[in-house]
């Protein structure tokens, strides 16, 4: 693979990423960048991770795990959804109440549920003449620039709209796992 395919794939593996960040830091009391940048590492070191997991399982496991990805991440996706579009319209807290930064599993859930797509192109890559630790550097990093800039974009959503900003989060991730679920159906012809 070349520079441009590289960066390209590690791009397209970190966007849903991105979207995901965003909704995390609206959900945060202005998270500062020490935040973001622990989320951008959390998710760019799980990113980072599953494609060379794909690579390893390779032909084996891609048809049993690419059959059910889609449905994994919606699944995730819309249960962390659900969970923060009801959190979203609880009792409205006073500022001081919002959280400062989200727990380390809630964040690694997210980024597993977003990176169950490089775990398919790692594994694809595993039959063609590709550096997959390059390509796996690639996404790792992409997606901690990605996320970063998503939870501090998500700083200024938050400030916008306040503890209302969950629900956005929320509605966003399960679009995200919609919007999977919908591509792989749609690509294997099922809709």
């Amino acid at each position: 693979m070349n520079f441009v395919a590289t960066a390209s794939l590690a791009l397209a593996m970190s966007t849903d990423a991105f979207a995901a960040a965003v909704g995390k830091g609206a959900a945060l009391q202005r998270p500062h960048l020490r935040e973001a940048l622990r989320t951008g590492a959390i998710f760019g070191v799980i990113e980072g991770l599953t494609p060379l997991l794909g690579w390893v399982l390779g032909n084996a496991a891609a048809p049993y795990v690419e059959a059910w990805d889609h449905w994994i991440a919606f699944v995730l996706l819309g249960a962390l959804g659900l969970r923060m579009i009801h959190e979203g319209w609880g009792e409205p807290e006073l500022e001081e109440e919002k959280p400062n930064s989200h727990s380390f599993l809630r964040l690694a859930v997210t980024g597993v549920a977003t990176s169950i797509d490089a775990l398919i192109v790692g594994a694809g890559l595993a039959f063609i003449d590709a550096n997959i630790f390059v390509v796996a550097a690639a996404i790792g990093c992409a997606t901690f620039i990605m996320v970063t800039l998503g939870v501090m974009l998500g700083r200024g959503l938050g400030a916008l709209v306040g503890k209302r900003a969950e629900i956005v989060g929320g509605v966003v991730l399960i679009v995200i796992g919609s919007l999977i679920l919908y591509e792989h159906l749609h690509a294997a012809g099922t809709i």
